[in-house]
């Protein structure tokens, strides 16, 4: 009897270890398909574009603007030369076409929501190229700063991407009221926004 009971439990030990056996390796090729559904977390890309600014309407304004996307914002810097001392307007216009001696080739304003022009963050509604006004010191020198989740770099969303889009500074300041461009005078410096 005493020999029943030791063989009993010895063979009851065995399946109990095999089965613990088992439910490990169970776990083991569970634990490798999860890893597999687990998606591949990437790095945020930043995507940069300089751009060069060359004169318009006979100036002698010309500049760098660098676009830098990471992480869903746009950062653009702008630093100018050539301007006339005092305040001075920087859209985003339609098109990447700098070719006219006036930059009128560049279109109007980049309006892919159709709203009226305006101040940026204005709740009565503003372009998605209004960037705004800067000053001009009395060297000519000026710049400007500008940061937007409302923008993208090569995107396929076509009321974000800059891309194919021309950048003007003008003459004169936005009024940030007259339509359909704030009344800032003539385009002094063009660069298009090419990727």
């Amino acid at each position: 009897m005493k020999i029943l009971n030791i063989c009993s439990i010895f063979i009851f030990s065995l399946l109990l270890l095999n089965c613990k056996g088992e439910k490990k390796v169970e776990n083991e090729e569970t634990t490798k398909e999860e890893v597999k559904q687990v998606p591949e977390v990437q790095k945020d890309e930043v995507t940069t574009l300089e751009i060069m600014l060359e004169p318009k309407s006979e100036s002698d304004v010309s500049g760098k603007v660098v676009f830098t996307q990471a992480s869903g914002m746009v950062n653009m810097t702008a630093e100018l030369s050539g301007l006339e001392e005092g305040t001075h307007a920087i859209h985003i216009h339609e098109k990447a076409d700098c070719t006219s001696p006036d930059g009128k080739s560049t279109g109007g304003h980049w309006n892919p929501t159709m709203q009226p022009h305006g101040k940026w963050g204005d709740a009565a509604g503003y372009h998605k190229g209004d960037i705004g006004n800067f000053k001009a010191d009395a060297d000519g020198n000026g710049n400007i700063t500008f940061a937007t989740n409302e923008w993208c770099i090569g995107c396929d969303d076509e009321k974000k991407n800059i891309v194919g889009k021309a950048i003007i500074v003008h003459q004169g300041e936005d009024d940030f009221t007259s339509q359909p461009s704030g009344a800032a005078g003539s385009r002094v410096s063009c660069g298009g926004i090419i990727q």
